[in-house]
């Protein structure tokens, strides 16, 4: 895909909402390219909000249904599950028939299944519907990498995922304190009710607002057969292929402190509920912050690669940092050299993420939703499986959770210098070929 000409949609800061190529005026394409941010992180919020709005209510929900806290615990992973599965099914569904039949089928379903969560009588039926209600969830994060796909390209798409992550890196702070709100004034229950309005609300301003991105002569007619041979086709792309590994051991990585942080450093290292929130909400605001200034300051400037390597790097240091200071090399540490590891690995995601995404998509304009769905379920599945791995020496020692992020870093760098080979790109800033394929 070669570079737009000034003057186009892809060279402009925010592009028509509609995608009819039809040209506004500046001020209507801030306009529209706002509510086009919202509509999307909208989207792109709705699975942590299904995930960690719900954290404080576990034990009330183990009380209420009279099951097993490992039973309930299921209520989480099976919702995880869906979201990842969810988005193998989704993605080439938007391939054959846009974006916005399958995405507006999805958030009904997705709202019909929470509101059914809030009237589970049992924790069986609860697990089926959280199940239900991660695979329709998992329509709005892979169709909105593909909205982004099918609007942008280069430089513009790299700046509007590290936007993105504004609204994305927020939601998993704040959700968790609005479920706790919400339970000072009604029960579990009141949860997925709040989450049902929201649900609907989206459904709503998506149907209004958000117009199919991609016309019928760029679609795939064909079935399962043509998806598979779609994803085939993808996967063997080595660059795609390394891109996918990177962003799944990033994320891998990322979920490995947020599984273990809470006992590292509570139980371990002693600080209290509130000294651990407000270091949760430091580090996701280290990431977010950024994201920023990679989309706004180095996108455009640093080829995305550059960018990427050095993301990479300063997760790899950080984990062996904390690998070194958690078993003891430096003799006894306390909260806060911990806590400035953890500060560099997260705030480091915020160079690796919206970079990964974007020199993936760059090479699939042809199948952007089979490819945003072949990411996000990598990224899941990996995610769950570095989790347990966290706290299988126990929860008295941080060094298995510095062991999994150091692993996940240098794994990632392998994959980048092996698949992705970025010397032999010649990346420039603004990335893309005639054939649609990224000059990376």
């Amino acid at each position: 895909m070669t570079d737009a000409a000034p003057g186009t949609a892809e060279n402009q800061d925010l592009p028509p909402i509609s995608g009819r190529g039809v040209a506004a005026p500046p001020s209507a394409s801030r306009r529209t390219g706002l509510l086009l941010t919202l509509v999307l992180g909208g989207l792109t919020a709705v699975p942590p909000l299904s995930m960690d709005m719900y954290l404080p209510a576990l034990p009330e929900v183990t009380q209420a249904l009279h099951s097993p806290a490992a039973t309930v615990q299921l209520t989480l992973t099976t919702c995880l599950t869906g979201m990842a599965l969810g988005q193998l099914v989704v993605g080439p569904m938007s391939d054959k028939w846009g974006r916005r039949r399958p995405l507006l089928t999805g958030m009904v379903i997705y709202v019909l299944a929470t509101a059914l969560c809030a009237l589970a009588p049992n924790a069986e039926i609860l697990i089926a519907f959280r199940l239900l209600q991660g695979l329709a969830g998992a329509a709005g994060i892979v169709i909105a990498r593909a909205v982004v796909r099918d609007l942008y390209d280069g430089v513009a798409m790299a700046r509007f995922f590290s936007t993105l992550m504004l609204i994305s890196g927020v939601a998993p702070v704040v959700a968790p304190l609005i479920g706790g709100q919400i339970l000072r004034i009604t029960d579990w229950r009141g949860v997925f009710v709040v989450l049902t309005v929201v649900g609907l609300l989206l459904t709503t301003v998506v149907w209004r607002t958000l117009h199919e991105t991609l016309p019928p002569e760029r679609r795939h007619a064909g079935g399962l057969g043509e998806t598979l041979r779609t994803m085939r086709d993808l996967l063997a792309d080595r660059a795609f292929s390394g891109y996918l590994l990177v962003g799944a051991f990033g994320f891998a990585a990322l979920f490995a402190y947020i599984s273990a942080s809470p006992f590292v450093i509570q139980e371990i290292y002693g600080a209290s509920p509130q000294t651990f929130s407000l270091l949760f909400g430091v580090n996701s605001v280290g990431l977010v912050t950024v994201g920023q200034i990679n989309g706004k300051v180095l996108v455009g400037r640093v080829p995305l690669n550059k960018v990427l390597g050095t993301g990479l790097t300063l997760i790899a240091l950080a984990a062996t940092a904390l690998l070194l200071m958690s078993s003891g090399v430096f003799g006894p540490v306390g909260l806060w050299p911990i806590a400035a590891g953890l500060f560099v690995l997260m705030a480091s995601m915020g160079l690796v993420m919206p970079s990964t995404n974007t020199l993936a998509l760059l090479r699939t304009p042809h199948a952007a939703g089979s490819a945003s769905a072949l990411l996000g379920t990598s990224t899941f599945l990996l995610g769950s499986v570095a989790s347990p791995l966290v706290g299988i020496a126990g929860e008295h020692t941080a060094v298995p959770m510095a062991v999994v992020q150091l692993g996940c870093a240098v794994l990632a760098l392998v994959c980048f210098l092996g698949l992705c080979r970025p010397w032999q790109r010649g990346e420039g800033t603004h990335g893309g070929t005639a054939d649609g394929r990224a000059t990376l």
